[in-house]
């Protein structure tokens, strides 16, 4: 007890009262101190908070002023220099996570984890889709709003809607290997025949067209099949690999410059979005209803399922998690696009969490593409909301089409803002529902998407915490069998033979020949 007070001579020496020093812990500079380091480590996560909550007052203030068009563009462009900087650096970012990720991990590693991986997303989107359509069928957003029409908002400039698109076209919009840098869809061209009977028929051909966007899901598959082959070269391709790593650390710290700019970019995204909005009140009083299903569904999924997914598996506090990663959804949040908070979420949930980058790396450039819980959500939602506005009552086929089609379009839907409402015209089509209805859905998406996006990027960093989670408890239990090995390789006084043929066993004529006898008899031979 006299050596444990000696050794800590400074705990005692603080609890002395008058004889601490000024910056021990108890005194007002030692919580100076601490509050102060506090800021200083949370100093990014408050700035982009405060970006936010500036940007709806700047908004507030701004509406009354009556700006024009053009006044509203140069309003925006410092948040469109930040979304122009996070789109710059998508590229890099993902195919060096994706090939460096890939090659770091053996064969068996990587089959584990991508297999858990899509279990995990699989679960997530069908659960997703399952709580909207109940929430849909129990709130009926399109009960009251069948005379509702698209210039009711004042929002003629939302664009017209997506041009309907066959199913089977859609799906193969996503897999089709033609899709290369560029993203591709179908378009269609009306042919028409003139029989010799005088009857006039007209045929809708497919065909292939170059749209604006970045494929990423091509890139994610690129990068993936990339990294296995170079870990399969050995070493002729660990130059290669160095190569992606170097590239990849220096992507982070372009990220890291990048995130400082945040708050600055939000606060004008946020402004410009409100004042561009005419009449905000009709807008919500008009739709309320849909909009309260779908927010109502992703505060339920991504305060209540998603959390439980994560402590089910890691025995952890999962909004301990989550708090780390404040930075990352508040840029999603005014963003409005998961590819653009990758690399906010790379970095954070490393550097707070304390997640493998190989995990890390790995696995979320793949969940920004793959998973989209939250965009699972709202497009179900939307269906039902679609269906009651057309009086059409939904048959268990068409209810379980919903589901497997939101869960199947949801793979590869562009992580861009509003990249989710081009897929529900594949959920329409397939339970045969008008597509003219969409309008609507465009005009209350920028509400709605927000949301959307913070649960799709909260999916993904719960993955990426379950599947460090579990990489841990593997290599755990690899280092305790590997202990026990060598406890059982220990020499057995009662059988020799029985023990390893590598540990020294004593020679019973006498003592074994030292190591110096040894070389002198080799040298001899």
């Amino acid at each position: 007890m006299e050596k444990s007070n000696e050794t800590n001579g400074y705990l005692d020496s603080a609890q002395a009262g008058p004889a601490a020093g000024p910056g021990a812990p108890g005194t007002a500079a030692g919580r100076a101190r601490r509050c102060a380091g506090f800021l200083r480590r949370q100093a990014l996560v408050l700035l982009t908070v405060s970006g936010v909550l500036a940007g709806a007052g700047l908004g507030a203030a701004l509406r009354g002023l009556s700006l024009s068009r053009t006044q509203v563009t140069y309003l925006a462009f410092p948040g469109e220099m930040l979304l122009r900087m996070l789109r710059m650096i998508i590229l890099p970012l993902v195919v060096c996570s994706l090939v460096s990720g890939a090659a770091s991990l053996d064969a068996s590693s990587l089959g584990r984890l991508g297999g858990i991986a899509v279990a995990y997303f699989g679960l997530t989107t069908l659960s997703a889709s399952g709580l909207a359509v109940a929430l849909a069928f129990i709130i009926k957003p399109g009960s009251g709003a069948q005379t509702l029409q698209s210039s009711d908002l004042g929002l003629e400039d939302s664009g017209p809607p997506p041009v309907p698109k066959e199913t089977v076209d859609s799906f193969l919009d996503l897999a089709s290997g033609r899709r290369q840098l560029s993203d591709y869809a179908t378009d269609y061209k009306v042919v028409t025949h003139n029989s010799s009977s005088g009857n006039v028929t007209h045929e809708k051909i497919p065909k292939g067209t170059e749209i604006e966007g970045m494929n990423i899901l091509g890139l994610v598959l690129f990068a993936l099949v990339l990294g296995v082959a170079l870990k399969k070269l050995g070493s002729e391709g660990e130059d290669l690999i160095r190569f992606f790593n170097s590239l990849n650390e220096a992507t982070m710290v372009l990220v890291s410059w990048i995130m400082w700019y945040v708050p600055v970019g939000i606060m004008f995204l946020v402004g410009s979005k409100i004042v561009e909005i005419k009449d905000i009140i009709v807008l919500v009083t008009s739709l309320g209803k849909y909009i309260f299903a779908s927010i109502l569904g992703h505060v339920i999924h991504g305060g209540i399922v998603l959390p439980l997914i994560y402590f089910v598996f890691t025995r952890k506090n999962p909004f301990r998690f989550l708090l780390g990663l404040l930075a990352p959804f508040a840029t999603a949040f005014a963003t409005c696009s998961s590819s653009a908070t990758l690399p906010s979420m790379m970095k954070c949930i490393e550097e707070n969490n304390g997640v493998d980058k190989r995990i890390s790396r790995f696995i979320l450039p793949i969940g920004a593409t793959v998973n989209m819980d939250g965009a699972a959500i709202f497009q179900c939602v939307a269906a039902v909301f679609i269906a009651q506005l057309n009086n059409v009552e939904l048959n268990a086929g068409q209810i379980f089409t919903i589901l497997v089609t939101a869960t199947a379009s949801s793979v590869g839907a562009a992580g861009v803002p509003a990249g989710g409402v081009l897929t529900i015209a594949i959920i329409l089509e397939a339970i045969g529902l008008p597509t003219h209805d969409l309008s609507l859905i465009l005009a209350v998406d920028w509400i709605v998407d927000r949301t959307t996006t913070v649960v799709n990027v909260e999916g993904d960093a719960l993955g990426a915490g379950i599947l460090h989670h579990l990489n841990q408890k593997a290599m755990k239990k690899g280092e305790q069998e590997l202990a026990e090995v060598k406890v059982e390789a220990i020499p057995n006084c009662k059988s020799e033979e029985e023990t390893s043929p590598l540990v020294t066993h004593q020679n019973p004529a006498g003592p074994v020949a030292s190591a110096p006898e040894l070389e002198s008899k080799e040298s001899v031979l």
